[in-house]
């Protein structure tokens, strides 16, 4: 039931179309999974961003960041209170060397906006499906490169709404974390520093990431990319692969037959059948190899809280 005294309060800080109610997630999740948000909200300035974190602190309300999920599973209850995305915050400038990138933007455009200023360091992000934000909240990497690599600096509102200036050092940033989550930081915008380099070199530097990503991964279905860290010693797909469960179903949930490291949603799966999946082929290694499986992927329950 819709809380008017808070549609009220959310209405003076933002225009009423960035303001959704009883909205699915799933309509904004690049897995494609998720029940609904009692409010989905969408700033489109910093200043509405802080101005809604001090709104959540004085009334004491269930408050959620989403990227645009891709590293991410919302269950099929969804989320109460505020949830929160910054697609509407998406822009990307370069100044000389230094590329600046707001949280929402999609960090394969941040790579593409370098090889158009003809610098190097970001190629590696080509094909990494998530926001800005999102890459920076887990230090996203693929192909030997990552985000610790180039970040120089990024601006994030604390929990208490103040904006901070964040060397990336003081980010903590190392294999797939941050203290992003820790403090409760929002990012609104990342600051790479690149080199200048040679065009061609660089986009060919791409479209064979890209070719090796489009070859080897199940592009054609929503996932949320790689569900499971690479145990020490081991490759994860390789370990599925070897306990036979390529094309293994629950629902419309299906360890794909392209990518064993991938469950996609192959015919509108529930959010439990994905978790289930998931457990399934955790339990079947476990068996076979005596070797968990840690999931990178991550779940987020009804309170906001990750699994």
């Amino acid at each position: 039931m819709m809380n008017h005294d808070l549609y009220k309060k959310l209405a003076e800080i933002l225009p009423k179309e960035d303001i959704l109610l009883d909205e699915y997630l799933k309509n904004h999740m690049y897995t494609r999974l998720g029940g609904k948000a009692d409010y989905f909200v969408t700033p489109e300035s910093y200043e509405q961003v802080q101005q809604i974190v001090k709104l959540v602190n004085r009334e004491n309300i269930a408050f959620t960041l989403l990227g645009n999920g891709s590293n991410l599973i919302i269950k099929d209850d969804g989320i109460r209170g505020i949830v929160m995305n910054l697609k509407r915050l998406n822009n990307i400038h370069v100044d000389e060397t230094s590329l600046v990138a707001q949280s929402g933007a999609r960090i394969i455009d941040a790579s593409r906006k370098a090889l158009e200023a003809k610098l190097t360091g970001l190629e590696f992000a080509c094909g990494i499906p998530g926001s800005v934000g999102g890459a920076l909240y887990m230090n996203a990497g693929a192909y030997g490169g990552e985000i610790k690599d180039v970040l120089e600096h990024a601006i994030v509102v604390t929990k208490e709404g103040e904006l901070l200036k964040l060397a990336a050092d003081e980010l903590d940033l190392s294999y797939r974390t941050s203290n992003i989550p820790t403090n409760g930081y929002i990012v609104l915008e990342a600051n790479f520093s690149l080199e200048a380099g040679d065009y061609e070199a660089i986009k060919t530097v791409m479209d064979d990431l890209t070719f090796k990503r489009e070859s080897k991964q199940p592009l054609e279905y929503p996932s949320c990319g790689s569900v499971f860290k690479r145990p020490p010693g081991y490759f994860a797909g390789k370990l599925i692969q070897d306990s036979g469960l390529q094309g293994t179903q629950i629902g419309g949930a299906e360890v794909s037959t392209k990518h064993a490291g991938f469950i996609v949603n192959k015919n509108k799966a529930t959010s439990q059948e994905y978790i289930d999946l998931i457990h399934f082929v955790q339990k079947t290694v476990k068996e076979k190899f005596n070797v968990n499986l840690e999931r990178e992927v991550r779940i987020i329950c009804e309170n906001g809280k990750y699994m």
